[in-house]
């Protein structure tokens, strides 16, 4: 599961970690981690074994997969959450309580994007990151229909509204833009 992931050409997986700043001891989210959970893997190799990393999404199968896989590398520290991202208040998680949050190539599925990183804010401490992933509105060779993908402008000025700052802008792979907004 984890060569998978370092060896993908997709994403710039390294600079997407290093720009998270993940410490050992960490908590994070890996929000709507799908079924290869890869970043909830390679955080889980951050934080250590005093760290949690919990592996959020709405497909149940997926979850047990990486239970399952969690189980098999002796990762305790990768706590399986079920949740409807897009619902305020619904993912299991103490309030105020996670270092980083990722969402990774998660916003373009949803019609609600928006309520997404809200929840997101709600989980995050003071200071705490939200790392966003997500495919350029650009023509590809791969990925979703340009009309589902962000206009990454539009959603940097949307979240600067909701109490996340920009700290930075990165190129995460050839067709995905990379931000790292700070809660404020």
């Amino acid at each position: 599961m984890i060569n998978k992931a370092l060896k993908t050409n997709l994403l710039n997986i390294d600079l997407i970690l290093e720009k998270a700043k993940i410490s050992e001891g960490f908590k994070i989210g890996d929000l709507g981690c799908g079924r290869g959970g890869h970043f909830t893997f390679l955080s889980a190799d951050l934080v250590g074994k005093k760290g949690l990393v919990y592996a959020v999404d709405i497909m149940k199968n997926n979850l047990a997969i990486i239970a399952k896989e969690a189980k098999e590398l002796n990762m305790p520290q990768i706590v399986p959450i079920w949740s409807d991202i897009e619902t305020y208040g619904g993912t299991k998680i103490e309030k105020e309580s996670l270092d980083v949050v990722f969402l990774v190539n998660i916003l373009h599925e949803s019609t609600k994007p928006l309520n997404i990183i809200k929840e997101s804010l709600r989980l995050l401490k003071k200071s705490g990151k939200v790392v966003i992933v997500d495919w350029k509105k650009i023509s590809s060779p791969i990925g979703p229909e340009l009309s589902t993908r962000l206009n990454k402008e539009t959603l940097i000025s949307a979240v600067n509204k909701i109490g996340l700052s920009l700290e930075e802008e990165f190129e995460a792979g050839k067709y995905h833009f990379g931000l790292i907004f700070i809660k404020i």
